[in-house]
């Protein structure tokens, strides 16, 4: 039985470099478009207080030619407005926007994104949050690879410095998810909306395509954003790339446990449709495949203690720890991570549970100061 234990572990690996080929990499790029493309950089903030200098530095060294870029104070309490005004007073490429109030119905990121569309000129929209900060050149190299691949859209998982216990397991799993889970290939050369993942930190859009299929107003309700807009862009036969832009795009996306705890409960339920049975087999699925192999190598050295070695013990947790550990290679994670792979996977079963519990009761996810059923 262990053995076909270990060749499914080893199966798992296999695939997961495999898949990992099929997610394109941005690439420097000396592409600057024609003097009409306008590339529009759009940045909703809710009491960023903390992340908007270094987002404006960021923001001010890009180095594409044909640039506007769009802030929007989302009802800050506390003084992201003054921020704003203060760091881009001195650069003509900067608006700042004051957001309306929220209509009954939408969910708040999308409905400041929607306000931001509509004061943009851009052929191309870039909808980035304000914990991300930018290469110089990522818009070059963005726009490069959406016109060689054809695409409308263009997303991407960011690297993550990390620095919360919690979010050192939690954060870097959503790469693992992404070159695990989902079928790379499908994803990235057809249209199929069921072979789809997108990050909302980095979404780049050709805003004809956008214009067409309604834009996010078109998904004023959801709690997922980057996801359902991705699908619809493919539900209209638009093609969407997921690539790789670690090099590119670098997300601080937690400032506390608290917060790391409460984002992925509320994506965790919503983005598995809501659905009781998936994340049984999830629960299960992480269970057997990256929480059993710790509890044998606790084993293995119990009995190595006793005067017995049993390699076949250790070996399920060294191919976990080399699959997450390609992953984390690939998107420019600290390696060492990989070794607590277990307990990154313990702690996300305890996040499903807890993520349908309020799902099903109702409560409603709390998230920045707002609450979405």
């Amino acid at each position: 039985m262990l053995i076909i234990y270990l060749w499914i572990l080893t199966g798992f690996v296999a695939w997961t470099i495999v898949n990992s080929l099929f997610m394109p990499p941005l690439k420097n790029s000396t592409t600057q478009g024609d003097k009409d493309e306008l590339v529009s950089i759009l940045i909703p903030l809710r009491n960023e207080k903390g992340n908007v200098v270094n987002l404006v530095k960021s923001l001010k060294e890009l180095t594409y030619p044909n640039l506007e870029i769009i802030l929007l104070d989302d009802h800050s309490t506390d003084n992201t407005m003054e921020l704003l005004q203060m760091t881009t007073i001195s650069d003509d490429r900067f608006t700042i926007m004051e957001g309306k109030e929220l209509p009954a119905g939408w969910t708040g990121k999308v409905h400041a994104c929607h306000q931001l569309s509509l004061e943009s000129k851009g052929a191309y929209l870039l909808f980035i949050d304000a914990d991300l900060r930018l290469a110089p050149g990522v818009v070059q190299s963005t726009l490069s690879l959406m016109k060689k691949r054809k695409a409308a859209m263009l997303t991407g998982f960011p690297s993550f410095p990390v620095k919360l216990w919690l979010e050192k397991l939690l954060v870097p799993l959503q790469h693992f998810v992404v070159h695990f889970h989902l079928p790379l290939a499908p994803a990235n050369w057809t249209t199929l909306p069921s072979f789809t993942a997108a990050h909302g930190a980095f979404m780049m859009v050709k805003n004809e395509a956008y214009q067409t299929i309604g834009g996010h107003k078109g998904i004023y309700n959801t709690l997922l954003d980057d996801v359902d807009l991705t699908r619809t862009f493919k539900k209209h036969g638009y093609r969407a790339i997921l690539a790789n832009v670690t090099n590119y795009a670098t997300c601080y996306m937690y400032h506390s446990n608290l917060e790391v705890w409460k984002g992925f409960t509320k994506n965790l339920f919503p983005g598995l449709g809501r659905s009781r049975f998936l994340v049984s087999v999830l629960f299960c699925f992480y269970g057997i495949f990256y929480v059993t192999p710790l509890i044998l190598l606790i084993i293995g050295f119990y009995k190595l203690a006793n005067g017995t070695l049993q390699l076949e013990l250790f070996y399920p947790y060294l191919l976990t720890v080399l699959q997450k550990a390609w992953v984390d290679f690939r998107t420019k994670q600290v390696i060492s991570l990989s070794f607590f792979m277990p307990l990154s996977a313990l702690a996300f079963m305890i996040l499903l549970i807890h993520s349908m519990r309020i799902g099903l009761k109702g409560k409603g996810y709390v998230w920045k100061g707002r609450t979405y059923s």
